[in-house]
C-alpha cells in the first residue's frame, strides 16, 4: 500500500518473546505496511529485523521507534535482558537502527509504548491523565501525567505488578503473592484450570470455579485500580489483553471493591474501559514511539 508523499511515516518495530513485527505507518496512526516473523536467537532477530526496517523505509520515514518488554534503558537505547528475551544483554538496538536507515531511533517498554497509543489514538484520546494496564502475559503500567508520558526517574515508573498483594501466593515478577501473580495471565494459569483464554470458554460456558476465579481476580484488580485511582487521580483507566477480551467475568466484583475503597471525588473523575485499538495496538504502539519521541511534550 503506497502512502502520502506529503505525510511523514514511521517505522515500528514490536519485539515480543515470541513473535516481532515491523511495521511502516503514518503519522494518523494508519498501518501501510507489516512484516513479521518469529522471534528466534537475539542475532538472528536482529538481523530480521534490521533487514525488515530496510525494506520498509521510505523517503518520508522520519523515524524509528521500537516497543519491547523490560527491563530496558530508553535514555541509552539498550535492551536490558528481559526474561521473555534470553541472551538479549545490553543490546543497543536504538543506535543499530538508526545508523541502518539514518533516521532517529527510540525505544520504550511496551506498557509505556502501549499507553501512548490508546492515548492518542484509542480509548484514552482527550486525556490529561491515563494509566494503561497491560492485563497480558504480565502486568505493567504506562502513566499519561499532566498530558506527557511519566517515567520516573530511572525509566521504571508504573512496574505496578511487581507490588505485593499477599505475603505469599502465586508468583508473579519473580515475587510470590504480587499483583502480577493474580492479575496477568501467568498468574491465572496457577489456579491450574488452564490458560486465561481456557478459563473464559469454561466461565462462558457456565463453570462454577472458573466463574469464581474471574469474580476474585475482578477483586484483586480492583484492589490495585483503587489504589491507582486515589493516588493519581486519572480521568481514564484503560487495561488490555485479558481484560479487554474477558472484563465481563470480573467487572462487578472490581467495581464493588472500588466503591468501597475508592475516595468518592477521585471514583466520579475516573472511568475504567477496555483498550480500543483491539488486534492492532501493538503494532500502533510501535509507531507512536516514534511519533511520541519526535514530538516530546
Amino acid at each position: 500500500m503506497k502512502g502520502n508523499k506529503f505525510m511523514k511515516e514511521y517505522i515500528g518495530i514490536d519485539i515480543g518473546g515470541t513473535k516481532c513485527a515491523v511495521i511502516r505507518g503514518d503519522e494518523k496512526g494508519n498501518i501501510l505496511e507489516k512484516l513479521r516473523f518469529a522471534t528466534e536467537g537475539r542475532d538472528s532477530s536482529l538481523k530480521k529485523i534490521l533487514d525488515a526496517a530496510c525494506s520498509l523505509r521510505s523517503q518520508q520515514t522520519a523515524a524509528v521507534g521500537i516497543s519491547c518488554g523490560g527491563p530496558l534503558d530508553s535514555k541509552k537505547g539498550l535492551i536490558l535482558s528481559p526474561p521473555n528475551l534470553p541472551g538479549w544483554d545490553n543490546v543497543p538496538v536504538t543506535k543499530l537502527l538508526s545508523e541502518a536507515l539514518q533516521v532517529p531511533a527510540f525505544l520504550q517498554n511496551d506498557a509505556d509504548a502501549c499507553a501512548i497509543a490508546e492515548w492518542r489514538f484509542g480509548a484514552g484520546q482527550g486525556c490529561e491523565n491515563m494509566v494503561f494496564l497491560t492485563f497480558g502475559t504480565g502486568l505493567g503500567a504506562g502513566l499519561i501525567l499532566n498530558g506527557k508520558l511519566y517515567q520516573g526517574a530511572s525509566g521504571m515508573a508504573g512496574e505496578v505488578g511487581h507490588l505485593r498483594l499477599f505475603d505469599n501466593g502465586h508468583i508473579g515478577y519473580g515475587k510470590a503473592g504480587s499483583y502480577e501473580g493474580y492479575c496477568s495471565g501467568g498468574g491465572i494459569a496457577q489456579y491450574g484450570l488452564g490458560s486465561a483464554a481456557q478459563l473464559a470458554q469454561l466461565a462462558d460456558e457456565g463453570d462454577p470455579e472458573a466463574l469464581k476465579i474471574w469474580q476474585q481476580t475482578g477483586h484483586y484488580l480492583g484492589k490495585l485500580l483503587s489504589l491507582l485511582v486515589d493516588i493519581l487521580n486519572p480521568e481514564q483507566i484503560v487495561i488490555g489483553s485479558i481484560y479487554a477480551r474477558c472484563h465481563q467475568f470480573m467487572e462487578e466484583a472490581m467495581y464493588q471493591v472500588l466503591e468501597e475503597e475508592t475516595l468518592l471525588g477521585c471514583r466520579r473523575a475516573c472511568s475504567i474501559v477496555p483498550a480500543s485499538l483491539g488486534e492492532s495496538l501493538g503494532d500502533t504502539a510501535a509507531l507512536c514511539v516514534a511519533m511520541y519521541s519526535c514530538h516530546r511534550p
